[in-house]
């Protein structure tokens, strides 16, 4: 079965290229030119993929991101002429795997799209483990580092972005140390903390909501007021 995938994108030229470009390379495309006709879509396909512009009438692709990640397990790029390093940081920040920039190199992208599938595939069965892969095992739960995905205790998987998985990582790493904000974001996203800055709140919520998913389990990480945040599980390791 080909994967199914699905193009966000308001201008009809560009809509129309792409969908003949991954047609080409043996997908099922899909495209819509705004939010409501992508969630039309998604209702009634298993999509596997979506590319997607940021720039869209009605809720832009940053919004549309959020409502993603917080229901599917899909692999996500964004293709956009927005070049600023905030708006590739937010999208990655929200749970993107991806971030193109417009004019893009059709090959590129493909190829891009192609891993990103891979990944997503070897994810959804159990796979053999490789050497090196690291296995945190915790409380029932499972993290897998070779394909990102989490594993709660009745077997049902969550695919991590990378800024989540790096996070929990840590904590798996350093169980029952406090770790601050500085600390998490220097790590998740390779920057420093910013005035203001809730990135690293938007991802423990996050993660935590996968926790809250099993009864026995709702607690695993807790906060430090004022200095940052602990995680409180029993943890193992290997490779």
């Amino acid at each position: 079965m080909s994967a199914k995938l699905l193009i966000v994108e308001d201008e009809v030229i560009t809509r129309q290229t792409l969908t003949r470009l991954f047609q080409q390379e043996g997908y099922e495309v899909f495209d819509a030119a705004d939010g409501l006709q992508m969630e039309n879509i998604m209702r009634q396909e298993a999509v596997d993929l979506v590319i997607m512009d940021v720039n869209l009438p009605g809720k832009n692709g940053i919004e549309l991101a959020e409502s993603l990640r917080e229901r599917d397990n899909i692999g996500l790029v964004f293709l956009t002429g927005r070049d600023s390093e905030e708006d590739r940081i937010l999208a990655l920040e929200l749970g993107a795997d991806d971030y193109l920039i417009k004019p893009y190199n059709p090959r590129e992208l493909t190829i891009r799209v192609r891993n990103l599938y891979r990944r997503i595939e070897a994810s959804k069965s159990p796979a053999s483990i490789e050497a090196g892969s690291v296995q945190f095992h915790f409380n029932g739960w499972r993290l897998d580092g070779d394909s990102r995905c989490l594993y709660s205790p009745d077997g049902k998987m969550f695919r991590l972005p990378k800024s989540e998985y790096r996070a929990l990582e840590l904590f798996l790493s350093n169980p029952g140390r406090i770790l601050d904000r500085e600390t998490l974001v220097k790590r998740m996203l390779d920057r420093e903390l910013r005035p203001n800055d809730r990135t690293v709140d938007v991802a423990i919520r996050r993660i935590r909501r996968h926790f809250e998913s099993h009864p026995q389990t709702p607690n695993l990480i807790t906060t430090i007021h004022g200095e940052g945040y602990r995680f409180v599980g029993d943890v193992s390791s290997d490779t």
